[in-house]
Order: C-alpha cells, then structure tokens, then sequence
C-alpha cells in the first residue's frame, strides 16, 4: 500500500504563494498585451485582420445569397442551375483572359530591375529570417544585424541554433508564446530592434544569390521612392528530385518568370512571395508590418503596400528553395496558401468601395480575380471536370439540360482554351528559365492542377473551424535519409 504525504500550508504561506500567482499573471498579462502592441497584432483595428475571417455584413451577405440559392434550387432547379453554369463560365473566361494578358505582358515587355554591384560577397548565406541592412555612403554596405526568429517553447531548435555559435553580428531571437503562433507574428517581434534603412526576410533553407542584398540596395537607389519593396525571383534546387518538385518548380517558373514581371509592368499590385522581400523600412513601418493572423501573410502585405500608394518590383536575382517533394508535405503548405488567400481577400473586400478607390478599376479587377478568383476556381474545377467525363462517358440527358447551345459553346471554349492555355505558359516559362527538360512534365500538369483541387479544399474547410492555424511545412526531404 503506498500512502500519499500531504504537506499542510500555513496560512502566510497560502497567501504568499496566492501573492506571487498574482504577479506572475499581471507581468504575464502587460507583457502580452505589449506584445500585441508591438508587434502589429492590432493591425488597424479588428476590420483590418484576418483575426476574423468574415465582418458582419459579409456574413449577412454569405446566408443571403445561401437562401437564394436554395430557394431558387427548390422553385426552378433547372433555370437556377443554368444561371450558376452560366456566371462561372463567365468567369473562367474573364479570368483567363486577364491571366494571358499579364502573361504576354510579362513575355514581351516585363518589368524587372537589373542591378550590378562591383563590391565584394556579402556574408548572407547564412540562415535568416530577419535581415537588416544600411548603406552609410555608396561604397559601402554594413550589415548592422541579423536576427533568426524561434518560437520560445522550441527548445531544440534555440538550443541547436545557440550551439552553432553564431558571430556578434547575428542575433537569436526567442518570441514570445502567445496565438496566434505565426511566422507574420514572429516577423513582427523580430522586427523591433531592426536599425537599417531597408529589411529583408529570408526563410531558413533559402539559398540566395550571394550578391542579392547588394543588388537590392543598388536597385533602391535607383527608383524612386514611392517602391517599397523589391521581390527577388524564386526557384527550387531540387527540381530533379521527383515529378512533384518538377511540377512545383514549372509552376514557380510561371509564376515569378513572366506573371509578376507582368503584373508590374501593368502597373498592379504584387501578392508577394514568402521570402526574398526587400523593404524599405519606413514603407513597411507605415503599413504596420505583417497582419499576425493571416496565413498568407506576403500576399496581404503586397496588396497593403499597394494600397498606401507603394509599387514593388521585381529584381533580376534569384533565391533557391526547397521545393516540397511529398505529397502530404506540399498539400499542407498549398493549403496554407490558398487559405491565406481567401483571408486575403475577405479582408480587403469588407470596404469594397474604399478597396475600389485605393487600387482604381484594374487593380480591383485583378485583384478579385487573382485573389479571391485562385482558390474559388480551384475548388470549383473538378465539378466541371466531372460534368465534361460524365458527358463524354455516358451523355447523360440532364447534362445535355444544363448545357444550351450557347452555354455549352462557351464552357466547352473555357475548357478547352483554358487548359491549353495554362500547358502553354507552363511550356514557354519553362524554356524561358533554361529548364527545358521540365516541358514533358509540364504536359502532364492535369494531375498538378487536381493537387491544387484537393488543397483548395481543405483550404475552405479550415477557413470556417482553424481559420488561423499554420501548418508548418517539414523541410529537409532534398536530403537523402540517413542509413
């Protein structure tokens, strides 16, 4: 029988045990509420976050057009049906054509800045997530700190981070424990004790053109100041890994290649990538940094710098990856994507007359199609996709119902020009990134896009019950296991 030892406490004891509780919450509790102060959590107020997903009137919108799709469903199924086809045919279409003109734009007159520096390497292969640089006079580039951002309770990382006994000028940071646990959070707290006149974030496995930084600042002192960043090009080291990665890589090659070179010579805002962003500080200063509860939090900070009469531009450097060569891996970060997306643009389409005003009529128009169009689109295609088997398979009568003549023209067009479309410029970026061996992978991105289909859904089921949780993406796969 074992007997269990029961300590009595005296009453002073109680009571300066209750005492010291006390002040643990309140230093606990003013640290947190400095935390959210400093490090952007406030972000303009609560209509301007993604700390929650929908306003009221976007939620009152959402049940009303639910009722009148139901009613109209249950009244004239057929008629309503041919409706929905028919708007989401128009859609496709205009957001077809909208891509191929920025694409075209991005192949025959892009935008992007070439930079040249004569000066030495930078010491900037180093893992960063926060770097932040100045230029005291313009033969000289002094990298005043670099500070890599860890989570508080991470212990194995800061411990493996302070064992690789980093120089003076880099510095560990350990922020704070508190929700939402994000990287824009992180970026946040980083940011503090940053003293240069630009800042750029890297992600831990970058490997960056060694004179990436130097272009950068050369390339600020040239434009004007009304850029307030410069997005370098992105890329994978892994391309040959396996048929994901070479997917993945094809993508990118569109992507950063000719859609925002596009993109910027129209003079549109920029969704930002993930990494490789040079900032001048007091542009990312006026914005208010990074909105601490979106996913996607590049994306949101391009179409904010947009916004607050800031450009970005594209730099001719290129930053490599590691791209995702497992398939749960690569549906974890997809699905982070198009979730941040979808924040995105609930966010800024609470106040669409004012978003109209700040970004005119075409970066409105691009804005809900790239935007809030992307992962829509995604979600919607294997319904059409399964409408056109169904049709070729077994011409079904109530297809050929929902499908009139001058419907059925229309959508077959989308479907058609669409996909030949999307092969074409997966095809011409290809190429134009000397990477031609990626073409006959490129010819079997169908499979790709129904990847991205699988992660646009899980992307709106987390929308509405973890609407703010990161799926952290496991790097190191490049590596083979050790035996």
């Amino acid at each position: 029988m074992t007997l269990a030892r029961a300590r009595v406490v005296a009453p002073e004891d109680a009571l300066w045990s209750t005492h010291l509780a006390w002040m643990r919450d309140a230093l606990w509790n003013t640290h947190l509420a400095w935390l959210r102060e400093s490090t952007g959590q406030r972000i303009r107020a609560i209509r301007g976050s993604a700390r929650r997903s929908l306003s009221p009137i976007q939620r009152y919108l959402l049940i009303g057009s639910g009722a009148t799709l139901l009613t109209g469903g249950v009244l004239a199924p057929l008629p309503m049906a041919i409706a929905l086809i028919a708007l989401l045919t128009a859609v496709y279409l205009v957001a077809l054509a909208f891509r191929l003109i920025v694409f075209w734009r991005g192949v025959c007159a892009p935008s992007v800045l070439f930079a040249s520096t004569p000066t030495a390497d930078l010491r900037s292969s180093a893992p960063i997530y926060v770097d932040a640089i100045d230029t005291p006079d313009a033969n000289a580039l002094a990298v005043y700190g670099i500070a890599e951002c860890y989570q508080a309770d991470d212990a194995p990382t800061l411990a493996a981070a302070r064992a690789a006994l980093p120089p003076a000028h880099m510095q560990i940071v350990a922020v704070p424990v508190s929700e939402p646990r994000t990287k824009p959070k992180a970026l946040n707290y980083g940011v503090r004790n940053a003293r240069g006149k630009f800042l750029t974030i890297y992600d831990a496995e970058d490997r960056p053109e060694p004179l990436q930084l130097r272009r950068a600042v050369s390339a600020f002192r040239q434009i004007p100041d009304e850029v307030g960043c410069i997005q370098a090009k992105l890329s994978y080291h892994n391309v040959s890994q396996n048929v994901i990665t070479r997917w993945f890589t094809g993508e990118y090659a569109v992507w950063f290649e000719n859609l925002l070179p596009g993109l910027a010579s129209l003079d549109l805002p920029l969704p930002l990538g993930g990494t490789s962003n040079h900032f001048r500080m007091d542009a990312l200063e006026r914005v208010g940094g990074w909105d601490a509860y979106n996913v996607t939090e590049d994306a949101d900070l391009g179409i904010r710098l947009y916004r607050a009469g800031y450009s970005v531009k594209v730099l001719e450097s290129t930053t490599l990856e590691e791209a995702n060569s497992d398939f749960i891996n690569w549906e974890k970060q997809r699905s982070r994507w198009y979730k941040g997306y979808l924040q995105t643009w609930l966010v800024h389409m609470r106040e669409p007359r004012r978003l109209w005003s700040d970004l005119g009529a075409r970066g409105f128009f691009f804005f809900n199609l790239f935007i809030g169009g992307t992962p829509l689109l995604t979600l919607l295609n294997p319904v059409f996709w399964a409408l056109s088997w169904l049709w070729l398979l077994g011409r079904w009568s109530v297809i050929a119902q929902l499908f009139p003549p001058w419907l059925y023209y229309a959508a077959v067009l989308s479907l058609a020009l669409g996909n030949l479309s999307v092969l074409y410029m997966g095809v011409v970026s290809a190429r134009a990134t000397g990477r031609p061996a990626l073409v006959p992978v490129m010819l079997l991105a169908p499979v790709y896009w129904g990847m991205m289909s699988l992660a646009a859904i899980k992307a709106f089921v987390q929308l509405l019950y973890a609407p703010t949780f990161w799926e952290k993406t496991t790097h190191g796969l490049d590596r083979p296991a050790a035996v």
